[in-house]
């Protein structure tokens, strides 16, 4: 289990990406994270894999995060973290020296289902094709927990709907995923737990199916959380326009 305990974060000592960050997930669980831009979906992730200092406790099955267990997460991100001189197949090698629980089937599997050219500088390829080898990388590495932060970037509608089946067949059981997307609906039917996060806090934390039960979707659920306002839209066109809209 990763437990976060009281985790804030803040850049130059002023502005509060983070505020006292409780959260638990548990191995398994396919949870989507959900915020508006600067909500700190990114910064919580960053947190949790220590590529950024922070207040707080971050434990996996109790212990700190540390070279000792830093292979059981993966990281999936799109910023980008491959080399780009190096081939996919390249990074496969690289990935299999270093983690002894790569997924060698699972890496070809995934290349031939997203028809990846494997042996071209990854920097050659369309930005669609760059964040699939970073989305296979993560999920290959063997990793326990893995996150992805916007993962579909560049990806057309029809590759992102195959890709949540293809996903949630390869998955075992104790694999977890921890996805950060703008794509609320597409992802309703994928996840299992939805948690949001606003303005640096987490502002709800419920599964898919308590909210269906409740007689919402997902969207609505969200919206109602973040004190969406429907009228927004026309407020803003009067302003611009200085005409009543209806």
């Amino acid at each position: 289990m990763v437990e976060l305990k009281n985790v804030s974060k803040s850049y130059g000592g002023k502005v509060e990406a983070l505020k006292n960050i409780n959260l638990s997930v548990g191995q398994g669980e396919i949870i989507g994270l959900f915020g508006e831009n600067g909500a700190g979906k990114t910064t919580l992730m960053k947190c949790i894999l220590g590529f950024l200092g922070h207040k707080g406790q971050i434990l996996l099955d109790g212990e700190p995060i540390d070279r000792k267990n830093i292979d059981r997460l993966s990281f999936g991100t799109c910023e980008f973290s491959f080399f780009p001189e190096m081939t996919a197949a390249e990074h496969a090698e690289f990935y299999e020296a270093h983690f002894p629980k790569f997924r060698r089937d699972r890496f070809r599997g995934l290349t031939e289902f997203f028809e990846l050219p494997t042996n071209r500088p990854i920097k050659s390829l369309s930005t669609g094709q760059k964040s699939q080898v970073e989305v296979i990388l993560a999920l290959c590495q063997g990793a326990e927990y893995i996150f992805l932060d916007e993962p579909f970037v560049g990806h057309d509608i029809f590759n992102r709907e195959d890709f949540y089946k293809v996903l949630l067949g390869i998955l075992e059981p104790t694999e977890t995923i921890i996805l950060s997307t703008h794509l609320i609906e597409e992802v309703e039917g994928f996840i299992d737990r939805a948690v949001m996060i606003h303005k640096g806090e987490i502002v709800g934390d419920c599964s898919v199916a308590e909210i269906e039960e409740n007689g919402e979707t997902l969207v609505e659920y969200v919206k109602k959380l973040y004190g969406y306002q429907p009228d927004r839209v026309s407020r803003s066109l009067e302003i611009i326009t200085g005409e009543k809209k209806d």
